[in-house]
């Protein structure tokens, strides 16, 4: 008899569904100056969400929310947030980092068309949750995973997004009306966009750049990059390829 709880599963993805997916991984680019003021159909953003909701999470927890902002009185009380502790941000940095940063745009909240406040209700699962018994933080971990799967759908389906995180968390908090045991993980500019950047714009601008992926793995204990097991070495050769074909 079979297991109501199972079901078939196919062997993968065919080499055009692969090819989408790390489109849309290579691609995805935080958008802050390039949004269009086209609404997103219901559609398009109801897949959108979906696909933020079929995110993974610990204990099946599901902790978050999604408050969809449209109103300007609202995006503006959050743009003035925003410019108080940007300018707060533009102090910390020395000479040449703080110069350019007074250059960079770093939020589109007026700009783009739909705000989305990605949220963390700490007690939606109840007290005691399967696999946050002994780290309280696994329901922000699962959180930002909702987020990263909206940024994938997102891209996927043409619409920019860009992540802003300079303001004060406890007067967003209070603008948003958030109830205390609630905490704002993400806030998301979304719209259709003149065009998406071949490289992240920070990189582009000379900010940072993109680290080479075979220094950040390490092999059974931190530090330990050098491995004589053939498996480990074949995937460092793979990651040092594609690290040089970029």
């Amino acid at each position: 008899m079979t297991d109501p709880m199972m079901h078939q599963t196919d062997d993968g993805f065919t080499e055009q569904q692969l090819e989408g997916l790390y489109k849309a991984i290579y691609t995805r680019r935080d958008v802050r100056g390039q949004f269009k003021p086209d609404p997103i159909p219901a559609d398009v953003l109801g897949r959108i969400l979906d696909a933020a909701h079929h995110a993974p999470s610990v204990g099946f927890m599901q902790p978050w929310n999604f408050m969809l902002i449209r109103s300007d009185e609202v995006k503006r009380g959050v743009q003035t947030l925003f410019a108080k502790a940007n300018e707060e941000a533009a102090q910390m940095f020395e000479s040449e980092k703080a110069r350019l940063y007074q250059q960079l745009k770093l939020e589109g909240i007026m700009a783009s068309p739909l705000n989305i406040c990605i949220t963390c209700d700490s007690e939606k699962a109840g007290p005691v949750v399967l696999g946050r018994t002994h780290d309280k933080a696994m329901d922000l971990y699962s959180t930002v995973c909702a987020v990263q799967n909206l940024m994938l759908a997102a891209r996927a389906e043409g619409v920019g997004t860009g992540w802003v995180s300079i303001f004060d968390k406890a007067e967003l908090k209070k603008l948003l009306n958030l109830p205390e045991h609630v905490t704002p993980v993400a806030y998301l500019c979304l719209g259709y966009v003149d065009f998406f950047y071949q490289k992240p714009e920070l990189e582009s601008v000379g900010w940072r750049k993109r680290l080479a992926v075979e220094e950040q793995v390490m092999f059974d204990r931190w530090d330990n990059q050098e491995s004589d097991n053939e498996e480990n070495q074949a995937l460092l050769d793979e990651l040092i390829r594609r690290s040089e074909s970029e």
